[in-house]
């Protein structure tokens, strides 16, 4: 009996690519879609999309200070003056700068009342300290210099325990300058008063992320405790002066020369055109999303366009009358593009900031990927206290001086007003430091502008600030109801 012959199985035919070329370009599920709009056309109808879905960004702020300058340049020939128009910036420099500062609380769907009082105590112990060449002990009476230390020691604990290293060198910095007499140089007067604020905001963001109490609550308590310190501090009625001191008056009273002034305007909106072009051919290259070159091009010649204006407009003489000569870029408006673009890039280009976002946008599901939550939130306090510092440092050397009062009136309510007119969310996870500076402008232009309408009493001012504020957030209510859950 024969046996059959064992078949040996024939492979199956591999697949014929009848187009290698076709096969080899990546797919729908590949890189390419991932590279977002390559013109003009798609990224309009990319923008129109998104403002349907609810990111309508900055453009309410921006339509509303469009508003204003037309109606108050059309009502009144005063309103475009240069003398008029130079000093927008400085009158909204401790909005903006504190508003600054609220941003990054109000990311995290928080809010800090306190931000105005800590301002105002900040701004006190610079000029404690520069009035009294250093020596703060001697001045505080009733044991405020030993709570001032001790406020720093357990801020500085809860820094390093929560590793916010750059808080820890701060209020380290800050005890140095208390405890000595070194205090009596003007820029380390400042650099304590900065530091103070780094120290309440640290304090404030570990009774909220730790203990638990809410921060309405505890920011709202703490409002009335520094506005009491401040009075301890000063003595009720009084006002220690800054404007004998060169450094602290120069930040809202003085300007740059004017060729310095067109060398800030090369860097930092050079800088910011090559920046992002840089950034978007490299994000092409690597076929990630991107804006089209044409739009960073555009944005770069229009962002250029009005700052060769208004430094051209500013470098002229605006002094009406003989002998002193008023031209040149304020000193605050270096300081506010200086913690703009450091604070944008904190935001956007680290770590930190994408954690601080994602925090804000959802807590729990940060939580489980990882975040620590609390830690956010004492960091983002600590910033809007900083934040809040410098600010009352500019509010010092806008009223040559520091009142008991400091930080107090509507202060707070103001510089809350300009990050949420600017566009940042008052339910968190959505704004950009940029924001407070939009919003800044138009809460200092109402004001402005009413004032050169002698007609026109001063409730004005208020019921159309609320007004701004008020259609800010509905339009931040409406826009979030709008978005995808």
């Amino acid at each position: 009996m024969t046996e059959p012959t064992p078949t040996t199985p024939t492979p199956a035919p591999a697949p014929v690519l009848a187009n290698t070329a076709a096969a080899a370009a990546p797919t729908e599920a590949g890189f390419s879609v991932d590279a977002g709009a390559t013109n003009l056309k798609e990224a309009f109808l990319g923008y129109v999309t998104r403002i349907r879905g609810g990111e309508v960004g900055a453009l309410p702020a921006v339509a509303g200070l469009v508003l204003l300058l037309v109606v108050f340049s059309t009502t009144t020939k005063i309103f475009l003056t240069r003398g008029n128009l130079a000093n927008l910036p400085t009158q909204a420099a401790p909005t903006i700068l504190i508003g600054m500062g609220l941003v990054f609380v109000l990311l995290l769907g928080e809010i800090d009342l306190s931000a105005g009082t800590a301002a105002g105590l900040a701004s006190a112990g610079m000029a404690i300290a520069v009035n009294f060449h250093g020596n703060l002990q001697t001045q505080l009476k009733g044991g405020m210099f030993g709570a001032y230390i001790v406020v720093m020691v357990l801020a500085l604990i809860v820094a390093a325990r929560e590793r916010l290293w750059p808080g820890v060198i701060a209020i380290v910095f800050g005890g140095v300058v208390l405890v000595t007499h070194i205090g009596s140089n003007q820029v380390l007067a400042i650099l304590l008063a900065v530091t103070t604020g780094t120290s309440i905001g640290i304090l404030t963001g570990f009774l909220r992320a730790r203990v638990g109490i809410p921060s309405f609550v505890v920011t709202l308590a703490l409002f009335l405790a520094w506005q009491g310190v401040l009075i301890q501090f000063l003595g009720a009625g009084n006002s220690f002066p800054t404007q004998r001191f060169k450094t602290i008056n120069a930040l809202e009273n003085t300007n740059i020369s004017p060729l310095w002034s067109w060398v800030v305007l090369i860097v930092f909106v050079g800088g910011y055109g090559a920046f992002t072009l840089y950034t978007s051919i490299r994000r092409r290259a690597q076929q990630l999303s991107a804006q089209p070159v044409s739009i960073v091009v555009g944005r770069f010649a229009i962002l250029a366009l009005l700052g060769a204006f208004s430094v051209f407009f500013l470098n002229k003489n605006r002094n009406p009358n003989k002998g002193h000569v008023i031209r040149g870029l304020p000193w605050v408006v270096l300081l506010i593009l200086i913690v703009l673009v450091a604070m944008t890039l904190l935001l956007s280009k680290t770590t930190f900031g994408r954690h601080l976002y994602a925090s804000g946008g959802n807590a729990e599901a940060a939580r489980r990927a990882g975040i620590d939550v609390p830690r956010m939130r004492i960091a983002a306090f600590g910033i809007s206290s900083s934040l809040a510092a410098i600010g009352g440092v500019v509010l010092a050397s806008k009223q040559g001086g520091v009142p008991a009062d400091a930080g107090g009136g509507n202060t707070l309510l103001f510089a809350v007003g300009a990050a949420v007119v600017g566009g940042t969310s008052l339910f968190g996870g959505r704004g950009r430091v940029r924001d407070a500076v939009l919003g800044g402008l138009v809460i200092t232009i109402i004001p402005n502008g009413l004032q050169l309408h002698p007609n026109v009493g001063a409730s004005y001012q208020y019921v159309i600030t609320g007004g701004f504020l008020l259609v800010a957030a509905a339009v931040d209510a409406l826009s979030r109801s709008r978005r995808p859950t």
